[in-house]
């Protein structure tokens, strides 16, 4: 039988060169689409970023960083976001070694101190808003309560894709897709801290400076 029979719609068999081959494997098309949607978001943190830099010194003569920044609440906020990375990636590695209870322990513990940031921030802004100085004061604090709190709205859909993912492991086990997902997730609460550490340079500890 001729490579033409054998394969008449030209799905990737016999002899047909590799441009002409059928759809890549679906675990290399939602490799590409998620960092694509990785890429769009720092886009948008970029912009957000853009803004703070122009408008971060626009007080309208209210309150400046120096002012607002409480430095040591932030310095936690750093601690727990960072360490809850690093039980993500503990997480990550009990599942390449298909230990489902070291899993879910590690994915827990991630999502505790990630929900103990999210607290901080909540406090942060209930605390800035209660002294009058919330998003309305100024162009300086409109910017500051748009990127921080964009990034606090992404570590909160964070948390719901962290437990999503805890129970299907634990419904379905180590299965080809819930790994993707998986991996997915874990590539997103990273750039998630990598997000944050810019963050917190540019707008805490320069603001606080300045």
């Amino acid at each position: 039988m001729s490579a033409a029979a054998a394969d008449p719609h030209h799905l990737g068999h016999g002899d047909v060169p590799v441009s002409e081959r059928g759809p890549a494997p679906q675990r290399i098309v939602v490799a590409y689409g998620f960092w694509i949607f990785l890429l769009s978001d720092f886009i948008l943190f970029s912009g957000f970023f853009a803004s703070y830099a122009v408008l971060g010194g626009e007080t309208a003569g209210g309150p400046s960083g120096r002012d607002v920044f409480d430095l040591g609440l932030v310095a936690w906020e750093t601690a727990a976001l960072l360490l809850s990375s690093f039980a993500a990636g503990l997480a990550s590695v009990a599942m390449l070694a298909r230990r489902a209870p070291l899993f879910q322990i590690g994915m827990a513990v991630a999502g505790l101190l990630g929900a103990a940031f999210v607290a901080g921030e909540v406090h942060e802004f209930l605390h800035l808003i209660g002294e009058g100085n919330g998003p309305a004061r100024s162009a300086f604090l409109s910017s500051f309560f748009a990127l921080v709190g964009c990034h606090g709205l992404h570590v909160t859909l964070g948390l719901l894709w962290l437990m999503t993912m805890m129970a299907q492991v634990g419904a379905k086990g180590f299965r080809d897709d819930v790994i993707r997902r998986v991996n997915c997730f874990m590539l997103f609460w990273h750039a998630l801290d990598i997000i944050w550490v810019a963050l917190f340079t540019t707008v805490y500890l320069l603001g606080s400076g300045a």
